[in-house]
This record gives C-alpha cells, sequence and structure tokens, in this order.
C-alpha cells in the first residue's frame, strides 16, 4: 500500500496564496491576520501526527529564513513541529547542511521522487505550500488529498501567487470539512483528473521543483 499524500494550502476566498506589500493595506501578516484559537489548536493537532514533509526548494528557504534565528524555547509550539518534522526537500539546488534536525535533500524529477516516496514511506506524506511543485504531482496523479484552508479575506488588489493557476482541471470528492473560530473553513478533497476523452493526461510537462513562490501567508504564525 502507498502512502497517502496530502496537499495543504492556506487561501484567500478569492485563491490567492500570499500578498504583495502595496502599501499598508498590503502588509496581512501570517495567515492574513485571520488566526484563532480552533485554527491554531487543529493546526498543532494536523502536523503533531506522524508523518513525513515534502516542500519544494523555494518554501523549504521560506521556512529556514523564517524560523532559524529564533531560538528553540522561543517558538511557539507549530513552529517548532514545522522545524523538527521529518522532512524530504525536492531540490537540484541546495546543498545544505541545515539546522534544521530531520531534513534530507533529494534531487531529480519532482514526480519520480515523490512517486518513490509513496511506496517507500512507511508514513503518510504531507506538503505544505510549494506551489507548482503539487501542480506538477497533481497532475501526474500523485496527490490523494487537497487540504485547502480558506480564510475570511478578499485581496484582490494585494493578492499574489494564485493557488490554482495553470492546474490541470479536476473533478473533487469533498471528503471533510470543518471551521473553526466561526470564520475559517478547512476543506479536504479527493481529486480525480478531469477528462472526457480517454486516454486521460493533463496537459503539459511536469514543472521543475524549485521555482514555486512560497506564500508568505502561508507560512507559520509567529507569536
Amino acid at each position: 500500500m502507498t502512502a497517502v499524500y496530502t496537499w495543504d494550502v492556506f487561501s484567500t476566498l478569492d485563491g490567492y496564496g500570499s500578498y504583495g506589500s502595496y502599501g499598508p493595506d498590503g502588509d496581512w501578516g501570517g495567515y492574513w491576520g485571520k488566526q484563532g484559537p480552533e485554527f491554531l489548536d487543529n493546526r498543532l493537532a494536523v502536523i503533531s501526527k506522524e508523518q513525513r514533509m515534502v516542500l519544494g526548494a523555494n518554501t523549504f528557504r521560506q521556512f529556514v529564513e523564517l524560523l532559524d534565528p529564533i531560538p528553540e524555547a522561543d517558538l511557539d509550539p507549530v513552529n517548532s513541529r514545522m522545524r523538527s518534522m521529518p522532512t524530504t526537500v525536492v531540490s537540484t539546488t541546495l546543498t545544505g547542511p541545515f539546522a534544521w534536525p530531520d531534513v534530507t535533500v533529494v534531487a531529480g524529477d519532482v514526480v519520480d521522487v515523490v512517486a518513490r516516496l509513496k511506496e517507500e514511506s512507511e508514513v503518510p506524506l504531507r506538503s505544505h505550500g510549494s506551489l507548482s511543485l503539487n501542480r506538477a504531482l497533481m497532475a501526474a496523479g500523485l496527490v490523494d488529498r487537497v487540504q485547502v484552508t480558506i480564510f475570511p479575506v478578499i485581496s484582490g488588489q494585494t493578492g499574489t501567487d494564485p493557488i490554482f493557476e495553470g492546474a490541470a482541471d479536476f473533478d473533487l470528492e469533498l471528503i471533510e470539512s470543518r471551521m473553526f473560530d466561526g470564520r475559517t473553513q478547512e476543506l479536504i478533497y479527493r481529486p480525480t483528473l478531469h477528462c472526457s476523452a480517454q486516454p486521460c493526461t493533463a496537459p503539459g510537462p511536469a514543472a521543475e521543483p524549485d521555482p514555486e513562490t512560497p506564500p508568505r501567508a502561508d507560512m507559520p504564525h509567529l507569536t
């Protein structure tokens, strides 16, 4: 049995994964400033389960830049767990070493790397952000769950990094939905490539693992 792979991503209501600094209104902060106690408690519970994180190079760099300067004693529980999780980074550019305790950098085609991980891993796989990496994996049929957390924000003027821009078409089966703090919605779907003809293939080549733009609002909240 192959390991279940979940793409875990945060989004505005209008589908953006980050924001640009266009004046004072562009500085939303982590989680777009909408995190609440129910969301944070659930977030810790989700990432505390035994699993392996899979990241693209740019998203991993963002985490390192954000978390490495902070002493472990000063990290909140969510960020402390993020830094300690077993993590595979798919990259042809990173070399290390890294201060994170359990990071493995694997070079190669992202589809081949993750297909092999799914076969070999004894624990579930989870990826956070890493937009182009996960769009390529969805097109290849390797993403078993899409977990979208929708924050109560419309960022029509400041939004950047449309999460599903350039993705193939998919039918989604809703597996689970939850509301946190009366405002933030978590939706978990099972994606199936949508096509009207056989054989069913996704358009375009698989993306390289490194070029995704990591969403700043998708980064953990620092307290």
